[in-house]
């Protein structure tokens, strides 16, 4: 049985014959509210790992250093053993959620410019929003470096931005994540898929809760989850290319 290295709320981290290779196994976990609200939802995992797999492909054809190596079963994928800096990178192109709620912008409001924020990753926590000045203290990265993540940020959110409205979906916001491997370059890691994209469907009118292609289908009781992921990954795929 293959050592079990890690298991997040979404995901289990297992070890390889290779030490500098892990196999990723998504989970048909569905948490929200730091776990505080849990549920299993068949066929989740599979599409979470199906959509991040087809995204991470995509991003490194359009020249973004990932862990991802390919996906090697219905819900795994093989991915480069990366230290996880502890910092969620979300990136923001319409006001929605958390953003609404503490500084009273509406719902839907199109930002002028994309917004980054950065959170500190500690669910004992609650994953707080963090200021310059609480990355410096917390020695989490310095100055230089916390640039290089807004800079990636932004160039990652360019490039989903075009591929999602492809797809007909509004990016309304995302968190990423970026760890160091053994060289110590940087590499986007994690996932990316609608557990971590907020994305609304353009080809339905109404509020944000009728159009929600993602993981506020679960936080808000609104039902649907795993047909909004097989939405998603039918989209995707009908528009990226396959790997040469």
């Amino acid at each position: 049985m293959a050592l079990k290295r890690y298991e997040g709320k979404a995901k289990i981290l297992y070890a390889t014959d290779d030490p500098q290779v892990l196999r990723v196994y998504y989970k048909d976990d569905a948490t929200a509210f730091n776990a505080q609200k849990r549920a299993e939802i068949a066929g989740k995992g599979a599409l979470g790992c199906r959509i991040s797999s087809l995204i991470f492909a995509y991003l490194q054809r359009q020249g973004i250093p990932s862990h991802f190596l390919q996906q090697v079963g219905d819900r795994e994928m093989l991915v480069q053993a990366v230290e996880i800096i502890p910092l969620e990178v979300v990136v923001r192109n319409v006001a929605a959620g958390s953003l609404c709620r503490r500084l009273g912008i509406g719902e839907g409001t199109i930002l002028a410019e994309p917004l980054v924020e950065f959170y500190l990753k500690n669910d004992a926590l609650g994953d707080p929003l963090l200021t310059d000045a609480h990355i410096a203290l917390l020695g989490i990265a310095t100055p230089s470096e916390k640039q290089a993540l807004e800079s990636q940020g932004l160039v990652i959110n360019r490039h989903l931005q075009e591929l999602f409205g492809a797809c007909d979906l509004t990016l309304v916001d995302f968190k990423v994540e970026f760890g160091r491997d053994r060289q110590g370059q940087v590499l986007l890691a994690d996932e990316i898929a609608p557990d971590t994209c907020r994305l609304w469907d353009r080809r339905v009118e109404g509020t944000s809760t009728a159009r929600s292609l993602d993981k506020d289908r679960f936080r808000q009781d609104l039902g649907g989850l795993a047909e909004a992921y097989q939405e998603v990954w039918q989209r995707l795929r009908s528009v990226i290319p396959p790997s040469p």
